[in-house]
């Protein structure tokens, strides 16, 4: 497990008393550098200091979406320990504020200097490519400029470097940009002292997100969108900006001229009538819910449900997963997508993209659309289309007289269907936004049909 695998599964699952009061210079520091402008420190020059870091912790905590308590609690501190960009989240930089923006749509920009972890080449491209896309969903054009002034200045630099924004070192702020405006308006620096690459500490990601702050964007509260204010990582290749990110860029310039308008994905609402999920699986005694590119984390002893990317805990699984379960003797979880499955062993990947026919199923099956496995006898179901195959982990092979169909097995069951669980006894089918239960003992269903974010309690 990585180290920031062990920390989020600690403050996740352990359920601690908050602190009393700050007790570390730096959680008072990200206050004051991304909750407090000039304006109200000034204001508050004659309020407590407890009083005062209360009042802006509380606008951190409604911001991300956290038990506004205004105490420092485990949650909100790990909030605070994630990479993220240097610019505020509710001062000094808000669109709403003089609403900064180009008074042109044609927009240079210019590399000044470059990082040291990645061939030249390969900055220019991942700038490149973060430039494209903000083109590709808004009337914007970028053309790169070679020396000169150009509106928007990129470059890499150290700890103080004369921008009244110094960089911290490794993790913690990654890197910052300035609203549209003359001289250093528009600018986007780069901490070197991160290990840029183009898959680990991704600068194709950081670079698109600081060009919407060039362009005039402030910060969402939305989790999935680009402009969220802490990093997480996205597979470049499948990168495609979310609706929240298009949406702003739009109502600052306008939509493109293409006649076709783009769309992109939407962060999931828990509770929303359509809700519905693409596998549910147990691990280790929590139950993971997915979507899209997220997953949202139940655990039975703690009440709130928690939303993440996928690729924050396997930034190697893909997006849109077909099927999932846990198998408690191994102590994995076995995610499908296509023809291919992923081993994971707490937050570990330890088996990648395997071929489905090592479990026996036939070469016509192209996905598995779900699939559980009951502990208590060893056995796996897979459920494609309107049939079922029963796999033995023990023997680890597929049992003989399969496949069978679902409607003569499970009486009111129909297919296709999106999702199973295994929980209590009890087997769990997801079908759209609704969820049956499942009694094998009885060969029935045993309770009314509820909606499927029922289990997110909706």
């Amino acid at each position: 497990m990585t180290g920031l695998s062990i920390w989020v599964f600690l403050f996740l699952t352990c359920n601690l008393s908050a602190f009393s009061d700050f007790t570390f210079v730096s959680d008072q520091k990200y206050l004051k550098t991304f909750y407090q402008s000039n304006d109200e420190r000034r204001a508050k020059i004659r309020m407590d200091e407890n009083e005062i870091l209360t009042e802006d912790l509380k606008k951190m905590q409604k911001f991300f979406g956290l038990n506004v308590t205004g105490k420092p609690d485990l949650k909100t501190l790990a909030v605070m320990k994630k990479p993220r960009c240097g610019v505020p989240d509710l001062a000094s930089f808000v669109l709403l504020d003089g609403n900064p923006k180009w008074e042109k749509t044609s927009i240079t920009y210019r590399i000044v200097s470059y990082t040291s972890d990645m061939h030249p080449s390969d900055t220019d491209e991942a700038i490149r490519k973060a430039f494209e896309v903000w083109s590709n969903v808004s009337p914007l054009t970028f053309t790169r400029l070679y020396d000169g002034e150009a509106d928007i200045m990129m470059s890499f630099h150290t700890r103080d470097h004369g921008d009244n924004s110094p960089f911290d070192g490794p993790d913690g702020i990654l890197a910052h940009a300035f609203q549209p405006g003359k001289h250093i308006g528009g600018d986007a620096h780069f901490d070197e002292e991160e290990f840029w690459t183009k898959d680990g500490r991704n600068l194709f990601l950081v670079a698109a997100h600081e060009i919407g702050h060039s362009l005039g964007l402030s910060h969402s509260t939305d989790v999935g969108a680009l402009m969220f204010p802490n990093y997480s990582y996205t597979a470049p290749k499948s990168f495609r900006l979310p609706q929240d990110d298009i949406n702003g860029i739009q109502a600052i310039y306008g939509k493109t001229e293409n006649p076709i308008q783009p769309t992109g994905p939407s962060t999931p609402e828990a509770c929303s009538a359509k809700t519905t999920f693409d596998a549910v699986a147990t691990i280790r005694g929590e139950y993971l819910f997915f979507k899209d590119r997220h997953f949202w984390r139940k655990h039975p002893q703690i009440y709130n449900v928690e939303l993440y990317f996928i690729s924050f805990f396997w930034p190697t699984l893909p997006s849109n997963i077909d099927a999932a379960y846990e198998n408690s003797g191994q102590d994995n979880v076995i995610i499908f997508k296509g023809n291919k499955y992923w081993v994971l062993s707490g937050y570990d990947i330890v088996d990648q993209a395997q071929s489905i026919y090592r479990f026996g199923l036939p070469r016509n099956v192209k996905k598995i659309d779900a699939a559980f496995s009951n502990p208590e006898t060893g056995k796996t179901y897979f459920f494609i289309g309107n049939k079922y195959w029963r796999y033995n982990e023990m023997e680890q092979r597929m049992e003989k007289g399969y496949p069978r169909n679902i409607a003569q097995d499970f009486k009111g069951i129909k297919p296709r269907i999106d999702a199973t669980l295994y929980d209590n006894g009890y087997i769990y089918f997801f079908r759209g936004t609704k969820v049956f239960q499942f009694d094998p003992k009885n060969e029935r269903i045993v309770r009314p049909i509820r909606r499927s974010n029922a289990w997110l309690n909706c």
